[in-house]
């Protein structure tokens, strides 16, 4: 197996654009990809760039008849069909959809497959994670479900056991339905709370279907949680379920909107946390799947400030070259920034934060502690089902 990472990336990808008023600006991909460039990341992976995803590719997760709708739109975004989503408030129709959307898919489909046949040890597609994107229809700002479809190809290449971790700020909904009748996938949801915050579900007791009881796993963090409470219930869930899944690939979700400076949700984690995350996904790779990963971007709007940064320091972990926070944001990158968007970029790629710090489950939990509340219901309700103590 190669030791080396891989970059999905197609500078096609910002073509991903729902027009000028709609918070998913693809300007975050751009920017994302010069700060890679400016810290020379690109001498430490290898950049790929993999083809659209096709009809059969796309039709293991989502029906031949919305496809069709979502073609038909792409040609003439008027004709979209609401019944499909298409044409809404968060998913508008724009010309070349379809072909920009499978261009996407195929970016973590093509990371799934250089993982899976070892030609890389990790795979980065930071332009994906659209994850609430369902079989039959598109939904938050997401048109096809690259998560679920990069999935759905590990498994018919002959992957068993594949875990999906998604620490977006939003319920990774769309993957949990795509695999909610299928014990091969443990989906891992970490998000701000159902009754707060868009889609409304990742309720503790979605456990999975009676045929996968115990494959989908949801901690409903409360409203202005910050890095500790990330952090401890991170690591108080994720780590255990995955040593006891024994995932032969793991695929995680980045989405940078659980930044506290995201305008479309309301927690309070820090670039730091996020960074800190990022590294303990590295980690449970290796310790539990052979090193296989792949790692996929998301949410996240505030696509100057904290986008860039976050997932510059993915890439940067993934390819074994950490930026250490304190490190000063390259000088070019910031002039771009501000040619570009005419908002000043941040200085260096900390929040000030670091390090992070948390406390684990084993130093004992407050049972009046909301975070601690939402961490219990999580491990009450899918713990037993997997063999491990609540």
């Amino acid at each position: 197996m190669s030791g080396r990472a891989q970059l999905m990336w197609d500078e096609a990808v910002t073509g991903y654009d729902f027009g000028p008023d709609h918070p998913m600006d693809p300007v975050r991909l751009a920017l994302t990809r010069r700060l890679v460039d400016a810290f020379g990341l690109d001498r430490e992976v290898e950049v790929v760039s993999a083809k659209p995803a096709g009809d059969s590719t796309l039709r293991l997760v989502h029906r031949e008849d919305y496809i069709e709708a979502v073609k038909a739109a792409s040609v003439d975004p008027r004709s979209a069909d609401g019944a499909y989503g298409l044409g809404t408030m968060d998913d508008p129709a724009f010309a070349g959809m379809h072909e920009v959307s499978a261009l996407i898919a195929g970016q973590s489909v093509g990371a799934a497959e250089a993982v899976w046949r070892g030609e890389a040890l990790h795979a980065v597609n930071f332009a994906g994670g659209l994850h609430h994107a369902m079989p039959g229809g598109a939904s938050g700002f997401c048109i096809y479900n690259d998560a679920s479809l990069a999935i759905a190809r590990l498994l018919e290449l002959g992957a068993e056991r594949v875990v999906y971790v998604d620490v977006d700020v939003h319920h990774g909904d769309g993957v949990q339905a795509a695999f909610w009748e299928d014990p091969r996938v443990l989906t891992v949801s970490l998000h701000e709370h159902p009754r707060t915050l868009f889609p409304q579900t990742g309720w503790p007791e979605e456990t999975g279907a009676a045929s996968a009881e115990g494959s989908a796993v949801n901690v409903a963090l409360p409203a202005g949680t910050g890095d500790a409470g990330w952090l401890r219930a991170f690591h108080s869930v994720v780590p255990e379920l995955v040593a006891g899944f024994r995932p032969q690939v793991l695929v995680t979700q980045h989405g940078a909107d659980t930044h506290f400076e995201d305008p479309l949700a309301h927690l309070a984690v820090s670039l730091d946390a996020q960074r800190a995350v990022q590294v303990a996904c590295h980690e449970l790779a290796h310790e539990y799947a052979e090193g296989r990963w792949v790692a996929l971007g998301g949410g996240g709007y505030a696509v100057v400030d904290v986008v860039p940064r976050s997932w510059t320091h993915l890439v940067a972990v993934a390819a074994g070259r950490e930026i250490a926070p304190e490190t000063v944001v390259p000088e070019g990158w910031r002039q771009e920034v501000f040619a570009r968007t005419r908002q000043l970029a941040p200085a260096r790629m900390t929040d000030g934060r670091w390090p992070v710090s948390w406390k684990g489950w084993e130093s004992g939990y407050d049972p009046a502690d909301r975070l601690d509340q939402a961490v219990l219901a999580a491990r009450r309700a899918v713990f037993p089902l997997r063999g491990l103590l609540a």
